[in-house]
């Protein structure tokens, strides 16, 4: 089945991602919320997750199930822009008005996710 080019856009982006959670770790681990535990562990797991749910919106038989997992991996992922709100220690050295924007294009990326379900 062939599907819009724009989902595969969106697989690839989640790939991307996910390698860069292998080549630049240091990036992601400056904005682990502190109250989490093994935070090396849990951004290799994270970019795991994003490297498979990516490559699973290719095909028929896991496109559905590797939205859903999208869409829960982004909810998840709101505690990390929620944590970063709530100190300038936590924010990493991003503009507060950056750290904002952040979250309408989080949701904005779950309803992006969840329209190819119809298709």
């Amino acid at each position: 089945m062939t599907y819009p080019w724009h989902l595969y856009l969106m697989g690839a982006i989640y790939i991307f991602a996910g390698i860069m959670h292998f080549i630049k770790p240091k990036v992601y681990l400056r904005i682990m919320p502190r109250y989490l535990p093994f935070h090396k562990p849990l951004v290799l797991l994270s970019g795991v997750a994003e490297i498979i749910l990516g490559i699973g919106l290719f095909f028929k038989e896991t496109k559905n199930l590797s939205i859903y997992g999208i869409i829960a991996m982004l909810a998840v992922f709101l505690l990390v822009h929620f944590y970063m709100l709530s100190s300038e220690k936590a924010s990493a050295g991003f503009p507060k008005w950056l750290l904002l924007l952040r979250l309408p294009i989080q949701f904005a990326l779950m309803y992006w996710a969840f329209m190819y379900l119809k298709v």
